[in-house]
């Protein structure tokens, strides 16, 4: 089975109800949030999570990069957007596809990069703390 990786920055919200799935999906959208748009490279979902998730209070100033895999498949249902530079691509999942989509997911969903925002103060569960320091220690090798 062919699969393709995909990326989503998540802030600390997210990425808790992430790990309450034991890293299998990702959590329905909210009812303002009517597609679910993960990218399609590292450095463009690195460039949202460092940019955009270390500044907003709902995430809790912290920024995640997750890294997944889909199958080819589920891929191909969904349309490619170009929202900006030649690097900014999205796939743009209808929200009420999102439970075929998470069924599609291969293997479990890998954090890969953290931000850490210039107003974060504290963790909000000890889990994510944890979670943060195992990453740093992988990537400092």
């Amino acid at each position: 089975m062919k699969t393709i990786p995909l990326y989503r920055p998540v802030g600390e919200k997210e990425l808790i109800l992430i790990a309450e799935s034991r890293f299998k999906k990702f959590p329905p959208r909210l009812e303002w949030q009517p597609i679910f748009y993960p990218v399609l490279n590292e450095e463009y979902a690195s460039e949202i999570a460092s940019k955009w998730n270390t500044t907003d209070s709902f995430g809790n100033y912290l920024g995640f990069v997750t890294k997944f895999k889909v199958t080819e498949e589920e891929f191909q249902k969904y349309k490619v957007e170009n929202v900006g530079g030649k690097i900014h691509n999205e796939l743009w999942v209808p929200a009420q596809d999102l439970a075929n989509f998470n069924e599609a997911i291969i293997g479990e969903i890998e954090v890969v990069k953290v931000y850490i925002g210039k107003a974060f103060t504290s963790y909000e569960k000890k889990s994510i703390e944890e979670l943060c320091e195992t990453i740093e220690k992988i990537y400092e090798k």
